[in-house]
């Protein structure tokens, strides 16, 4: 005789599930909520209440925790058999749990006593217990797993393999569930938790790290981590990188806009009337650098686009959807990598260090434009340094960009010096500078960098402000008729 037990939170597909177990010969117990649920469907069950001699008691707090349940659970074939039957204690084939909601309650701004409430204790008791003894026991803790599990019992029994994937995944449950009670507690009153716990699922192992001697995975199945491509080779690690880079940029532009980028750094931004538009001008800054780049679009990729896409050489495209046309077309370039835009995922930054990791939180905040020299900005440079500023967010410290009402014109990056940034922009520059607008990521120290825009044609400029010498940069300011807008942000990106 086979028992499965049923105790969920969650009912979706449990009814139909049950009724599966019952037509493949299973007894079934339960208790509280989905032996209501149960009962409603016309499923017979043994109370837990009933085979444990013991009534549910403090408010349903105490319903489970007994010998005859944990001992049905931790039960060995063969090794504790005569010390059950002694103790009228059933096996427990099959173990049904998922656990009290405490993660989203968590983000309802309760009080702490009635988030205890939902701190569960019997469910994860009982998982651990019968992942504990996966050789004996199945345990399900996801209702996706119902239909494989449902497969199996009716093609002649859970194989033992399976019956570890599911203890893997009942563990990692516990483990998260855990981690969320433990990062809440640790949190009350801090603005970050003393001890901090986390767990990504979803690993997936990479072909190699940044370089072939390097070995790499990446966890995740939301966001940029959770993409697999549609279409060709596997994602590797500087490609996630890239991906992740490109699209943060993206979603700062509601026109359509194209995003070109290398090595962590966009190398070419562009909106335009259309995304074909935008993306030849994007490609067009900086061709050389576009070679095997990574290209992020935010609308729709059309025959048109897909056919420019495929006429150089593009390591990964990205956009919220392509046509079938563009599909077709898109295959001819079998190794290209197409993945489709994710929705954004809201999260802490965390990077490791020696010994450790560094949490980042980005808290909604606003920026201060002013206008801090005697000219103020024309329509078009305002336009234009909108744009540059945008694209400075998102570009490796020191920056400099140069950009008009359409496109960035030079992208100097990751310099120790700003006046070599800047330097590095104009010599990128493949147009005239005349008219551009120039975006710093961090205040100007010395007049000298503004000095170097302006020689090369710029006449506005756009910086966070803050420098004990902002008067003198200034003062340059006025004396070259640029308009200067300070935006009281920094954006160092290291």
């Amino acid at each position: 005789m086979k028992w499965a037990l049923l105790s969920v939170w969650d009912k979706t597909g449990i009814i139909d599930f049950a009724q599966d177990l019952i037509l493949q010969k299973y007894n079934i117990m339960s208790s509280g909520g989905t032996g209501k649920e149960l009962s409603l469907a016309g499923i017979k069950f043994t109370e837990v209440s009933s085979y444990t001699g013991f009534p549910e008691m403090m408010d349903g707090r105490v319903k489970t925790l007994h010998p005859k349940v944990h001992g049905g659970l931790l039960g060995r074939q063969q090794i504790d058999d005569a010390v059950m039957a002694k103790y009228g204690i059933n096996r427990i084939d099959l173990l049904i749990v998922n656990l009290y909601p405490f993660e989203q309650m968590a983000g309802r701004n309760l009080s702490l006593e009635a988030m205890t409430e939902y701190i569960d204790i019997g469910g994860p008791a009982m998982i651990r217990a019968a992942a504990k003894n996966y050789k004996n026991v199945a345990v399900v803790v996801n209702p996706s797993d119902y239909p494989i599990v449902g497969h199996a019992i009716r093609d002649g029994g859970i194989s033992l393999e399976l019956r570890l994937s599911l203890a893997k995944k009942a563990f990692a449950r516990t483990a998260a569930y855990d981690a969320a009670i433990s990062n809440y507690l640790f949190g009350i009153n801090e603005h970050f938790p003393s001890t901090l716990t986390v767990q990504f699922n979803h690993g997936r192992g990479l072909r190699y790290g940044e370089n072939p001697h390097q070995e790499a995975s990446v966890y995740g199945d939301k966001g940029i981590a959770g993409v697999e491509p549609v279409q060709g080779k596997q994602m590797s690690y500087n490609n996630y990188l890239d991906v992740n880079a490109g699209v943060a940029l993206l979603r700062e532009f509601e026109e359509p806009a194209a995003v070109i980028v290398k090595h962590n750094n966009p190398c070419g931004v562009a909106v335009g009337n259309d995304l074909l538009d935008a993306y030849i001008t994007a490609r067009e800054v900086d061709p050389a650098s576009s070679y095997g780049s990574v290209v992020c679009l935010n609308r729709q990729i059309g025959e048109k686009e897909a056919e420019e896409i495929n006429s150089t050489f593009v390591e990964v495209v990205i956009s919220p959807s392509l046509t079938k046309e563009a599909r077709k077309v898109m295959a001819k370039k079998e190794n290209m990598r197409v993945l489709i835009l994710p929705q954004k995922c809201e999260s802490d930054e965390i990077r490791t260090i020696d010994g450790g990791v560094l949490v980042q939180r980005t808290p909604p905040y606003r920026e201060h434009w002013n206008v801090i020299t005697d000219r103020d900005p024309t329509p078009d440079e305002m336009h234009a340094i909108q744009l540059a500023w945008k694209v400075c967010k998102h570009t490796k410290s020191n920056t400099i960009i140069f950009a008009d009402q359409k496109h960035t014109l030079g992208i100097g990056a990751g310099q120790m010096s700003r006046v070599d940034s800047a330097k590095i922009a104009i010599d990128k520059a493949r147009t005239s500078l005349n008219g551009s607008v120039m975006a710093s990521d961090a205040f100007l120290p010395f007049p000298d960098t503004l000095e170097i825009a302006a020689e090369a044609g710029a006449t506005a400029i756009v910086q966070p402000g803050g420098s004990i010498r902002d008067q003198e940069v200034i003062d340059a300011a006025n004396r070259l008729h640029l308009a200067m807008i300070f935006t009281g942000i920094r954006y160092f990106r290291h």
